[in-house]
C-alpha cells in the first residue's frame, strides 16, 4: 500500500478535499492522509460539496504536520504555496510533488456563490487526485 501526506497551511479544504478524493480512487491500495503547517477546523463547507459528490469527509479531523513526522511515506504533496513554503523537512524517501489549488474559503459572496466556488475547487481536485491515483496503482500493480 502506497501511503500518501497531502499537507496545506490549514489542512481545512483543499487537503481534505484531496484525501477524500485519493481514498476513494485508491480502491484500498493508497492510504491517504492529510495535515496542515497550522492546523485549524474541517471546513464544513468542503464537508457538505464532497458529501454531494458521495465522499464522506465527514469524521475528518485537522491534522498537523508534525504528527507525520517520522512516519515512512511514499509521496508528499503540497496543495497549496504557503504549505510549500513553510513544510518541515519530512525525512525519508519520498516523492515530493507540488498541486497547487486556489483556496475557496477566501472566496467572497453569497452562501451559494461560496459553495459553487468549493464545487469548482473540488472538481479541479478531483480530476489531479483521479489522476495521480491512476499513475500509483498503474506503476504498482
Amino acid at each position: 500500500m502506497k501511503k500518501v501526506l497531502i499537507i496545506c497551511t490549514g489542512n481545512s479544504c483543499r487537503s481534505q478535499m484531496a484525501e477524500g478524493w485519493l481514498r476513494h480512487f485508491g480502491e484500498g491500495r493508497i492510504e491517504a492522509m492529510s495535515a496542515g503547517t497550522l492546523p485549524c477546523f474541517v471546513n464544513p463547507l468542503a464537508i457538505q460539496v464532497m458529501k454531494e459528490a458521495d465522499v464522506d469527509i465527514s469524521s475528518h479531523r485537522s491534522k498537523s504536520v508534525s504528527e507525520f513526522v517520522g512516519k515512512q511515506l511514499d509521496y508528499v504533496i503540497t496543495v497549496c504555496y504557503d504549505a510549500r513554503e513553510a513544510c518541515p523537512f519530512i525525512p525519508g524517501n519520498h516523492i515530493t510533488i507540488h498541486m497547487p489549488f486556489e483556496d475557496p474559503s477566501f472566496f467572497e459572496g453569497t452562501n451559494e456563490e461560496r459553495l459553487n466556488e468549493f464545487r469548482r475547487v473540488r472538481d479541479i481536485i478531483k480530476a489531479e487526485m483521479k489522476g495521480f491515483a491512476m499513475r500509483v496503482l498503474k506503476v504498482n500493480g
